[in-house]
């Protein structure tokens, strides 16, 4: 049992030690086999994103704390004249409701009082 730990200890030991060797390791390389394109690689906003911050927005950084925006600045008012109150208006009596002449009082019995249409007639 002894012998297996020092084994197994030792083989991670020489494994670790040949990878430290290695410049670069990447087992994505391994299995990769596109080709990048060819050309240069430029960054497309070197001085950042227009319109956008860099950096955490300072609302999500602990301890921070709104800025409070400064009192409203009353301006004094000189005491003056009052305006004068304007007149209450007087209200106005509805003028009473017109009587209907004869002839449509008659005409609304015949049409119905229902929502719908009456069908034609053949």
């Amino acid at each position: 049992m002894c012998s297996r730990r020092i084994v197994l200890i030792a083989s991670l030991l020489a494994s670790g030690i040949m990878l430290g060797g290695c410049s670069t390791f990447d087992p994505t390389e391994w299995f990769n086999t596109k080709k990048p394109l060819p050309g240069d690689r430029k960054e497309m906003f070197p001085g950042g994103v227009p319109g956008v911050a860099q950096g955490v927005p300072p609302e999500l950084v602990e301890g921070y704390r709104e800025s409070e925006p400064p009192p409203p600045q009353v301006a004094e008012e000189k005491p003056g004249p009052k305006p004068k109150p304007k007149p209450k208006p007087r209200p106005q009596q509805a003028a009473a409701p017109r009587a209907a002449p004869p002839q449509q009082q008659r005409a609304a019995p015949e049409q119905s009082q229902s929502v719908f249409p009456e069908p034609p007639r053949r």
